[in-house]
């Protein structure tokens, strides 16, 4: 993600109904876990979900490989730091929680960064981990934002068990969206990161939130969500 690209979603973030709902997915899984602890985000950007970790009493640190990402990160008082996501900055067995959200399909050699995971969690950690899903949806804007594929669950499965973490459990999101979004990814020109009209955004957000409640988290979708934790010793 370039620096014009982090600008962008910094400046939308806050609204647009995609990052609204994912920080929404974040919050739940924090909820779950209960007990607030040590919690890194991995590929964090400006630091939008590292915030919620914050908002949620976590102790939070943001990692990004792009120093304007950790700029921006630090200019809205997130503890940031810069690193290669294959060789994360971070002691071995430190943290409770780490977060990588749509960070793996960017990376050539997703299984040491997945694997890089695992090595800063504690025994008993958990990992929450998106990454664009289906081949079927590859198009040009996979190719503008620098994706270096897009996973199955059997991929996924394979890369997060690779590194010696336990899968808690998979689901898909922006199922009911889905066939709008491969109407738009297959379209001549990739979309720019775009401020929303507020009606539009206040419907696509009305969808995405049934899935909330809705029972659709095993069909395909736009996205999967991994839950998985680092195996006590």
């Amino acid at each position: 993600m370039d620096t014009v690209e982090i600008q962008r979603v910094v400046a939308i973030e806050d609204d647009n109904w995609w990052y609204r709902e994912r920080r929404a997915i974040v919050a739940r899984e924090l909820r779950r876990l209960g007990t607030p602890g040590r919690a890194a985000d991995i590929g964090a950007a400006g630091g939008g979900n590292t915030r919620v970790l914050l908002e949620h009493g976590w102790e939070a640190i943001a990692i990004d490989a792009s120093p304007a990402a950790v700029e921006l990160a630090r200019l809205r008082g997130i503890d940031a730091y810069h690193g290669d996501a294959c060789y994360l900055p971070l002691s071995t067995g430190d943290f409770d929680f780490v977060m990588a959200l749509d960070v793996l399909q960017h990376i050539t050699d997703d299984r040491t960064a997945c694997a890089e995971l695992a090595r800063v969690l504690r025994p008993g950690g958990t990992a929450l981990i998106s990454v664009p899903c289906d081949l079927a949806l590859w198009s040009a804007h996979d190719v503008a934002l620098g994706h270096v594929r897009r996973y199955s669950r059997e991929s996924l499965t394979e890369v997060i068990e690779g590194a010696g973490l336990v899968l808690d459990r998979m689901w898909s999101w922006n199922v009911l969206l889905r066939p709008v979004a491969k109407w738009r990814r297959h379209r001549s020109s990739p979309p720019d990161m775009e401020r929303l009209h507020p009606l539009v955004n206040a419907g696509l957000r009305a969808i995405a939130m049934l899935e909330r409640v809705l029972p659709l988290g095993g069909l395909p979708g736009v996205t999967l969500f991994a839950r998985a934790h680092r195996p006590e010793l």
